[in-house]
């Protein structure tokens, strides 16, 4: 989910373990030459699922952390890729927490249904979250909390 620190917590442990870091919105922003949000709409829901699972599926994991787009989720195909190859550790924040950190999710490339509630979306996200994570690290403390945590678990 947006605001959970997937970003700064994969720079944080990649740098810790001397890895490639791979952002997979960076990737995608990289390869089409425009921001999440002008690829979602100029796309739409599902063609961005497409190019969002392309650019995972593109991934070699040799060395890397690969902080993915809250949306990853989505794809069961790029999902398991990641698991196939990796772990993958959930960073869980509460849906409060989610909402202090991004107030404004209009610019942030963020996938949901029109008819379709910020905490709706959370919700549908948090259970799939749950079925694909080897490890459930809480980010709730902080950056460095939150880093430690993974080394325990890694």
């Amino acid at each position: 989910m947006a605001g959970a620190g997937k970003s700064s917590i994969g720079k944080k442990l990649a740098n810790y373990l001397k890895f490639e870091l791979v952002d997979s919105d960076q990737l995608i922003e990289t390869n089409q030459n425009k921001s999440l949000q002008e690829v979602l709409v100029e796309n739409g829901i599902q063609e961005f699922k497409k190019i969002e699972e392309a650019a995972i599926l593109s991934v070699e994991f040799n060395q890397t952390v690969l902080a993915t787009g809250g949306s990853a989720i989505f794809s069961k195909k790029a999902m398991n890729h990641i698991k196939t190859n990796s772990s993958v550790i959930y960073l869980e924040v509460s849906f409060e927490d989610i909402m202090d950190r991004v107030p404004d999710f209009s610019n942030r490339g963020f996938i949901k249904e029109a008819d379709q509630t910020m905490e709706h979306a959370f919700n549908e996200r948090e259970n799939i979250y749950r079925e694909f994570a080897d490890y459930i690290v809480t980010n709730n403390e902080g950056l460095e909390s939150c880093f430690n945590k993974i080394l325990s678990v890694i």
